[in-house]
């Protein structure tokens, strides 16, 4: 007796052999159906037909294009919403410690607020040279490539 005879006797041979079977039947009854029925959503794995080459493709918006004033406007935005600072003595020439009466763990988490609003870190080294808000909009349109 041949392994292959053996092995469809023995009890796991014949379960393989059964899910073999029934995974061949469901192949075979998949390629007959509209290739509309075999996507389940947009978010799980595709279902495909066998010897079809279908793969499954996520499409991911790309970041909104910036600009100095899109990028001005967020930077005031995160300042505005900071708790120490008032709104009427802010200015992009408003310096964190003379004008706003910022200190340095406030500048701190300034600067790691606008990491948050601009999804890249600021070294520490970088960080605390940029002591007013045009100076944080030049480092990001540096970043981001933005020279206009």
């Amino acid at each position: 007796m041949s392994f292959v005879s053996r092995l469809c006797m023995s009890r796991l041979g014949r379960n393989t052999l059964a899910r073999t079977m029934v995974a061949s039947a469901v192949e075979s009854r998949m390629a007959s159906l509209p290739l509309s029925r075999h996507v389940q959503s947009a978010n799980t794995r595709f279902i495909a037909p066998a010897g079809s080459m279908l793969n499954q493709i996520r499409n991911y918006s790309g970041a909104e294009p910036m600009d100095l004033e899109t990028i001005k406007q967020r930077v005031l935005l995160v300042l505005n919403l900071y708790d120490k600072i008032n709104p009427e003595k802010l200015t992009v020439d408003s310096h964190f410690y003379k004008d706003l009466g910022l200190d340095s763990l406030d500048h701190v988490e300034v600067i790691m607020a606008m990491e948050d609003e601009f999804g890249f870190e600021i070294p520490d080294d970088h960080g605390e040279k940029l002591l007013t808000p045009q100076q944080i909009i030049r480092y990001v349109a540096d970043h981001e490539d933005i020279y206009h």
